[in-house]
């Protein structure tokens, strides 16, 4: 915070959206749209900015290639806003420099694995309203999580009432396991599709049978009132 304070004491001379302030020290460029009543991500950032400040708006979707053109971004911070929905391919660009991205208070339920599992970024996900599920677990496994927010990401719903309201962590912890609940339910889901296809086979099987036969009887009945080739030879 102190850094972004010195960051605003010195303007910058090139283009900024008009919705916020952008300043430079030492090289740095920070780009600063706090509370700004922003509903979406500005278009017109300029590209060698290192410092994204976006908190306290009412953005509600981070966008695929939301950031695409900004390959030199360091942090964003998109906390207290309203954000619902998280493209695959928000964040596609910088990857690869991005050292934090801050994503607290909002409202976010779910968010793609592939969204976050490419960044080598600290991430704050704390304070949202999530749906505990496989792909929110495999973030907290594999994702490089701020150690001092995780354990506020908070299950809001689950598969089972009884993990509502309780810590992710504290819930894994206990030993349980939503990707193989998921995988469960696939396997399950194929037993039944399997099932009913066998079902529908022998059910077609009986039929065509059954079809047969009468098919044959009404043959036989037809044939036994007609003379015999050895009466005609009488």
């Amino acid at each position: 915070q102190a850094f972004f304070c010195l960051l605003l004491c010195i303007p910058w001379g090139s283009s900024c959206p008009p919705s916020c302030q952008c300043t430079e020290r030492a090289g740095a460029k920070a780009v600063l749209c706090s509370s700004r009543h922003l509903e979406e991500i500005p278009k017109d950032i300029p590209r060698d900015a290192v410092f994204l400040k976006l908190d306290a708006n009412s953005i509600t979707r981070i966008p695929s290639n939301a950031f695409r053109h900004l390959s030199h971004l360091e942090e964003i911070d998109l906390s207290r806003n309203a954000i619902e929905k998280i493209d695959g391919a928000a964040f596609k660009g910088v990857a690869a420099g991005l050292r934090t991205l801050d994503l607290s208070s909002n409202c976010i339920r779910s968010i793609p694995k592939e969204a976050l599992l490419a960044l080598n970024a600290k991430l704050r996900l704390a304070n949202n309203p999530w749906h505990c599920e496989c792909a929110l677990q495999e973030v907290l496994w594999e994702a490089r999580l701020d150690p001092d927010s995780v354990r506020d990401i908070t299950c809001h719903t689950a598969p089972r009432e009884e993990y509502v309201g309780k810590p992710l962590l504290q819930v894994l912890d206990a030993g349980v396991n939503f990707c193989s609940v998921r995988q469960r339910t696939m396997d399950v889901a194929m037993f039944v599709a399997m099932f009913g296809w066998f079902a529908m086979v022998i059910v077609y099987v009986v039929c065509y049978v059954r079809h047969n036969r009468e098919g044959a009887c009404r043959h036989g009945d037809y044939l036994k009132p007609l003379p015999s080739t050895q009466a005609h030879a009488e």
